[in-house]
């Protein structure tokens, strides 16, 4: 066979810029040398550098968390199993009973109430914000059982005052006052399902009654802080529905839950909750 000579550029002396003949069969621009900027040639695939911690970029951030209980205020009903998201959180709650507050992950969250032999009563989705910790209850309602999500935000503690709200659960009960036994009006018309908000609380001995009247409320800024034994003899009588006898001790957020007990209007327990 002939050969032919073509005349071809020279390629430039290494060194002097512009691609080198390094024996593969395509000439190649060289990458810089380390420090120089751009990619280096590392053997890999060339990626742009992550920024170092706190200069930018994202960030990994823990999943957002807050807490929850469960409290049984279902009556006429044996005991519950309580499933989060399809696993079990609560193996057995019986009516009146409440759970610790235990750890789930913040935003809605798929909660089933089933019986001991997995028949399902009710699943419903509930939100739930970060940092903001709740309670759960199981109530009774008309047509079978339903979810009441109440938040468990206090007042700020305090040095010479606790706090003190009531929660009426009890679906056989008409709207509820809570008196002090000296007659005066804490709340007033406590409907079911419905949680008050916080009042402070002095530390020391109270009797509460529950009853329904059309006395007037203290105002709602007024603070709980002493029964004024004096009155007591004069207060009015009334047709107490129950009665809670409670030591109130510093620093501490009391929940009253009323709870039926019985299937007629007028029957009620309390369950005193601390935290």
């Amino acid at each position: 066979m002939e050969h032919i000579n073509q005349p071809v550029a020279p390629l430039p002396n290494p060194g002097e810029g512009g691609p080198v003949n390094s024996g593969e069969a395509y000439p190649v621009i060289p990458l810089p040398n380390p420090g120089e900027g751009g990619p280096v040639d590392s053997g890999d695939v060339p990626v742009p550098p992550l920024p170092n911690p706190g200069e930018s970029g994202p960030v990994a951030n823990p999943t957002p968390r807050t807490s929850v209980r469960f409290l049984n205020a279902a009556y006429g009903y044996k005991p519950f199993r309580i499933l989060i998201n399809q696993r079990l959180a609560v193996r057995l709650l019986h009516y009146g009973g409440i759970t610790s507050h235990g750890h789930i992950g913040a935003g809605y969250q798929t909660i089933t109430i089933t019986g001991t032999d997995g028949y399902i009563y009710i699943q419903k989705s509930l939100p739930f914000e970060h940092n903001t910790p709740y309670t759960v209850a199981i109530i009774n309602t008309a047509s079978g059982l339903d979810l009441v999500q109440i938040p468990d935000t206090s007042l700020a503690p305090s040095h010479h005052f606790s706090n003190f709200r009531v929660s009426n659960l009890a679906f056989y009960s008409n709207p509820v006052d809570v008196l002090l036994r000296d007659g005066r009006v804490v709340y007033a018309d406590v409907r079911f399902k419905e949680t008050t908000s916080y009042k402070r609380i002095r530390p020391g001995f109270y009797q509460f009654v529950f009853a329904e009247t059309n006395f007037v409320p203290m105002p709602v800024w007024q603070d709980i802080e002493t029964m004024e034994t004096e009155l007591m003899q004069t207060a009015p009588p009334v047709e107490e529905l129950a009665v809670l006898d409670l030591r109130v001790q510093r620093g501490v957020s009391y929940t009253i839950f009323l709870l039926s007990t019985g299937p007629s209007y007028g029957l009620l327990q309390t369950l005193v909750v601390a935290d």
